[in-house]
């Protein structure tokens, strides 16, 4: 049995690979290097301390400052206490704004509403200012220079009025900054007195003029332009007006005198039938107004027009008549054979719009027949 186990133990000598000649080509032990758990523990626990490091100075900073109270208003920076604020004031560790300011973390900064109330007083001893000089150079009356007195006293009826409830020391404040400010934009002058009088300045006075009166300057100032230019405007106006209301009476002159023509006419057609009791004639002055309207009835210039139109026609005869105790002048168709065949059509066309001259003949002679009656009655 021994001899058995020594050959295998030479056969298994046999099949092992042969190892290198150099030792240092060996593999590292397994236990020698870190897993890659490890490596990420040991990487977080350095990242989790140096963060509780950070913090921990970070706050320990914070309490430091936290704890140094400000030194006392004009006294050096020590090393136990921080300068007091610009715009602050410190006594005794305890700080404070002063008015106009207040606090924003450890500094002190400007009150927004301080300074939209002094913008609205600025702008209000203007609008005093400048309109008080614009009624001088619009109406001559007024004042031009403005005591400094007048203007506090100005604000403090505009402070019982709209802005009531503020404390007296911030009213005298907005009062201060806004006089400094408006005084930027005004004209200044000492008095020899010694009192400060306040002017609005002649490019600041335009903006405040009424436009009832910068219109009025304009047009002094621009008269001799102006002038001419209005005379050259109402004259073409006047001139169009003229042209147009001669073109109207034109054209209403000749509609007119067809419709006389055409009652003329009518009129000798029916005098021209057997027993018709019709006159051949035609008033005048009934054809006025019957052919105008009312309101035309009062333009004399448009019947003369007719009138010119009648008289230059040769084939209308005019001559005066005694009609019920009046002598008129009367208008009569005098063409013999004077309607063709194309005028009688136009005629019968405009029947519609001429009134039945038989009727209005008819009319007439009753009118003259009611005298004669009552003569041969009496």
């Amino acid at each position: 049995m021994s001899s058995v186990r020594k050959k295998n133990l030479k056969a298994g000598r046999d099949r092992r690979p042969s190892r290198p000649p150099l030792g240092f080509l060996d593999e590292p032990p397994p236990g020698l290097f870190p897993s890659r758990d490890e490596v990420f523990r040991v990487f977080m626990v350095v990242v989790l301390a140096a963060s509780v490091a950070v913090a921990c100075h970070f706050v320990a900073g914070f309490r430091r400052r936290q704890q140094r109270p400000f030194c006392d208003s004009g006294d050096d920076p020590q090393d136990f206490c921080e300068p007091c604020p610009d715009h602050g004031e410190c006594i005794r560790g305890r700080w404070e704004c002063l008015l106009g300011y207040k606090k924003k973390g450890r500094r002190c900064v400007e009150d927004g509403e301080i300074n939209q109330k002094v913008e609205r007083l600025t702008e209000l001893i203007e609008d005093y200012t400048c309109g008080g000089y614009a009624q001088v150079l619009c109406y001559e009356t007024g004042i031009i220079w403005f005591p400094e007195a007048d203007i506090l006293k100005m604000l403090d009826e505009h402070r019982l009025k709209d802005a009531g409830g503020l404390e007296n020391d911030t009213w005298i404040l907005l009062n201060q900054k806004a006089i400094k400010a408006a005084e930027s934009s005004l004209e200044i002058r000492i008095s020899f007195d010694g009192t400060k009088d306040v002017k609005c300045p002649d490019s600041l006075v335009e903006l405040h003029k009424p436009y009832s009166c910068q219109i009025r300057q304009w047009i002094r100032k621009n008269a001799l332009l102006l002038a001419p230019v209005s005379f050259l405007i109402t004259g073409s106006i006047w001139l169009s007006l003229r042209i147009r209301r001669k073109k109207y009476i034109s054209s209403r002159a000749e509609q007119l005198y067809e419709q006389v023509c055409e009652i003329l006419r009518e009129s000798a057609l029916t005098a021209k039938s057997i027993h018709s009791g019709v006159e051949p004639w035609v008033g005048f002055s009934w054809l006025r107004d019957h052919l105008l309207l009312p309101r035309e009835r009062k333009d004399p210039v448009l019947w003369k027009k007719v009138e010119e139109l009648v008289l230059e026609d040769s084939r209308i005869d005019q001559y005066p008549k005694m009609i019920k105790g009046e002598q008129k002048v009367v208008l009569e168709w005098q063409v013999e054979g004077y309607l063709s065949s194309e005028r009688t059509t136009k005629a019968a066309a405009n029947r519609a719009k001429v009134p039945k001259v038989k009727d209005l003949h008819e009319s007439a002679l009753q009118e003259k027949q009611e005298p004669n009656l009552a003569l041969s009655a009496s």
